[in-house]
């Protein structure tokens, strides 16, 4: 793709001067992208062959970037040291809407050379090993909505959020009109992001007033997390630059929420289709385990798909966000939606939210298939009309109650291991006992007169 670099055009454009600056970045546990700006020069004299190092509590903070108590990999007790930065060579890319600047993702390791568990990058990993291990790779891509404001950020910061100015004055969903004064800002967003080395198929206005999606190509299930995040990030960036800031929140008031829906196939070993086939619906076998095993954890990965107290304000009747644990055939009430034929057969996944860590929702998604394969999970009937009115059982309603599922989960445990388990878990106590702290507008208007 043009934008991505190899390991020696990245060393000639530094030689060059056309480059000066290279990002080393990871995921944090949020999914949001962190890392350092090394010089050129440091680049290649000391990353390239060594890596570099960051602290490791920025897997442990809380999304303030406090300390807090908790974590096993890293505490004051055990003084907070380095991980190491092993840059990822296949991810190297241009940044185009920063001068001069390439970035590399990073895996992170231990001194010794153990990959860190906890980090996002390696749990989706270790989900791909698995599915390597049958002769499969899973492909996806994410639909990443946003809402647009005419505030700067340093702006909307100051008015604590309130009082802001959407972007468009009324429903835009595919709106050709209204969107059209947001285009300088979506135009430098989708140039900017295939100047980076992504696919960028097109935008979309959506429900909200200043709600947009820009859509990407599907790719192999790491790029695919890989380019959310340096997307997501990005887009924030393009924004800050025309004066305007975007929120990825999956709620920011009482209307339409933003989604991120996963869509993901499996392919074999060859490239061919295995989730096409004879079967009803035009469905090999294996699509349907695939499609038992990711209902059957649909509650119990919740915390993986929904990881804020916000996440679960999206889960409203008639909004488009699934509130049961259902599948259809094209149906936007539930859960699970399956779409397209033969080579493009694939399900989508309506319950992550914006602000969705894509490496957890994406290795939820095949740990919960290779746990239908490997149970041979029978399918069951897929849910016709209005999944909203129907008796099936239903997503958690708060992050208290997906975090208690997750905890309970024996095929969480297996899937991702204790160490993984037991993180995850202390980052959703430490959002719920912040959130329990916290005393809210709401509650002073209610109040601080009338009460």
């Amino acid at each position: 793709m043009p934008g991505t670099l190899t390991a020696a055009e990245l060393d000639a454009a530094i030689d060059s001067g056309e480059i000066d600056t290279v990002i080393v970045a990871f995921p944090d546990a949020q999914g949001r992208l962190v890392g350092k700006r090394v010089s050129g020069r440091f680049w290649q004299d000391t990353v390239l062959p060594h890596g570099a190092e960051a602290c490791n509590y920025l897997l442990s903070v809380d999304v303030d970037v406090n300390t807090v108590e908790g974590y096993t990999m890293s505490s004051w007790e055990k003084g907070y040291g380095d991980m190491t930065l092993v840059p990822d060579l296949d991810t190297l890319r241009r940044i185009p809407w920063q001068p001069g600047t390439a970035l590399a993702m990073a895996d992170l390791g231990w001194e010794g050379g153990d990959a860190v568990a906890q980090s996002p990058r390696s749990i989706l990993s270790a989900q791909r090993a698995r599915l390597a291990e049958r002769g499969l790779t899973a492909f996806a891509g994410t639909e990443l909505e946003f809402i647009v404001f005419d505030d700067g950020f340093r702006e909307a910061w100051a008015k604590r959020y309130q009082g802001l100015r959407a972007s468009t004055d009324y429903n835009v969903d595919y709106n050709l009109l209204a969107t059209t004064r947001l285009e300088p800002l979506l135009r430098d967003i989708r140039l900017g992001m295939d100047g980076a080395g992504m696919y960028c198929e097109g935008v979309k206005g959506e429900c909200n007033d200043g709600q947009q999606e820009i859509s990407f190509r599907y790719a192999e299930v790491l790029e695919t997390a890989d380019n959310h995040t340096i997307y997501k990030n990005g887009a924030k960036e393009i924004a800050d630059r025309h004066g305007k800031s975007l929120t990825f929140m999956a709620k920011f008031d009482q209307r339409e929420g933003n989604s991120c829906h996963i869509h993901l196939s499996v392919r074999g070993a060859d490239g061919e289709a295995v989730m096409a086939g004879e079967g009803d619906h035009g469905f090999s076998p294996l699509m349907g385990h695939w499609i038992a095993g990711i209902l059957a954890t649909l509650r119990e990965f919740t915390l993986l798909y929904a990881p804020t107290i916000n996440s679960y304000k999206r889960y409203a009747k008639g909004s488009f966000a699934p509130t049961g644990v259902a599948w259809g055939v094209d149906n936007r009430t539930c859960a699970l939606r399956v779409v397209g034929h033969g080579a493009s057969l694939r399900v989508e996944n309506r319950v992550p939210g914006g602000d969705v860590n894509p490496y957890l929702a994406i290795a939820a998604i095949i740990a919960g298939g290779l746990h239908g394969i490997e149970n041979e999970l029978p399918l069951p009937a897929p849910l016709t009309g209005n999944a909203y009115d129907s008796d099936v059982a239903h997503l958690p309603t708060t992050l208290r109650e997906a975090a208690a599922l997750f905890e309970r989960s024996d095929v969480a445990r297996a899937a991702f291991g204790d160490d993984v388990v037991a993180h995850y878990l202390n980052q959703a106590r430490i959002e719920v006992e912040a959130y329990d702290a916290a005393v809210t507008d709401w509650e002073r208007i209610r109040g601080f007169e009338r009460l």
